[in-house]
């Protein structure tokens, strides 16, 4: 999972206008970087001027995805990752980062700024944090401390049964279930093995 570019942009009425932007082209060869970097910014530029205001969408393009967010006042935003990447927290990063950027830059300066002339500094930042999806992002971390748990738990009825005892055994071995705790057992067992597709 990767994020190449973060893009906070003005979408005016001919064309969109990039007011300031971050990327990480590291994994790109080094003679290659400037046109990527190029290339990212003429597609976020044109995802944005396709896109109606309110709107947010991903768009694929080979292996990358291109998340955009345009909101009713003019002002947007555009991540590109690749398609691992999760689009629940791109758009919450997007989300995030229009929030910060319209306390930070007045809304006058939208419609005539650059990225020459607006500073905007956080967009790095941004863009390092959310590299890995499950330290920013709150949800994402509590989904993978969950998967985990899921695995240790598969894990561990599995060495369990591992062992040579089968789940019948210890349920006819047990003192806790009742006889027709045992009965229902053994009933349901058979009724779930008839019903098996063969």
């Amino acid at each position: 999972m990767k994020l190449f570019s973060l893009s906070v942009l003005y979408k005016g009425d001919p064309k969109a206008v990039l007011l300031s932007a971050a990327y990480d082209v590291s994994s790109f060869s080094f003679f290659q970087r400037t046109s990527v970097q190029e290339f990212m910014t003429f597609t976020s530029q044109l995802i944005v001027e396709r896109s109606a205001k309110g709107n947010r969408a991903s768009v694929k393009e080979q292996e990358y995805l291109c998340h955009v967010y345009v909101r009713n006042d003019s002002l947007a935003g555009v991540v590109i990752a690749d398609s691992e990447y999760p689009s629940r927290v791109a758009f919450t990063l997007l989300e995030k980062v229009l929030d910060d950027f319209s306390k930070q830059v007045e809304r006058i300066h939208w419609p005539v700024g650059s990225s020459a002339n607006i500073h905007y500094t956080a967009l790095d930042g941004y863009l390092s944090t959310y590299q890995n999806p499950r330290e920013a992002d709150p949800m994402s971390k509590v989904q993978a401390e969950l998967d985990e748990t899921k695995i240790i738990l598969h894990n561990t009825m599995e060495s369990l049964l591992e062992r040579g005892e089968k789940i019948d055994d210890l349920v006819s071995k047990s003192e806790v279930l009742g006889i027709h705790s045992k009965a229902f057992y053994k009933t349901a067992r058979k009724q779930n093995s008839c019903c098996a597709v063969m």
